[in-house]
């Protein structure tokens, strides 16, 4: 498996990662809507295909796929899933795959020290689903 290399911008312009807003402490009259996405980034990933093994190099490319791939709004194309199915899915498939065995043998386990054990390997499975998300970004 060949990975292309991306090109570092001259500029120096250094990437971002998403946005955090710290939340106002207080007591609000009027309900406040809140959004929690069970593993956000990696389901994205797995939901568009998007690894580097499914990236088309460009437009023209692209068009000899035909339906086959999925334009992002930043205008990159991948090949869609049910063509072609991307490592990164995969692995993230078998990471929050192996965190949701965790978390239910958690909640079976008695034992304190069997749940610590189990508490540990989900988080470390969570952590390890979003860093492949963050990985990429680079």
């Amino acid at each position: 498996m060949v990975i292309p290399v991306q090109k570092v911008d001259p500029s120096g312009e250094k990437y971002e990662g998403a946005i955090v807003i710290e939340p106002k402490r207080g007591y609000y009259k009027d309900p406040i809507a809140t959004l929690d996405f069970a593993s956000l980034y990696p389901s994205i990933m797995m939901a568009h295909n998007l690894c580097y093994s499914t990236l088309v190099p460009s437009k023209r490319e692209a068009e000899k796929y035909g339906d086959d791939v999925e334009l992002t709004p930043h205008g990159d194309y991948f090949i869609k899933r049910e063509k072609k199915k991307g490592i990164l899915p995969i692995i993230l498939e078998e990471l929050i795959s192996a965190r949701k065995q965790a978390k239910k043998e958690l909640k079976e386990a008695t034992d304190p020290f069997v749940k610590a054990v189990l508490d540990g390997r989900q988080l470390a499975l969570k952590i390890s689903a979003n860093s492949v998300y963050g990985f990429t970004g680079a």
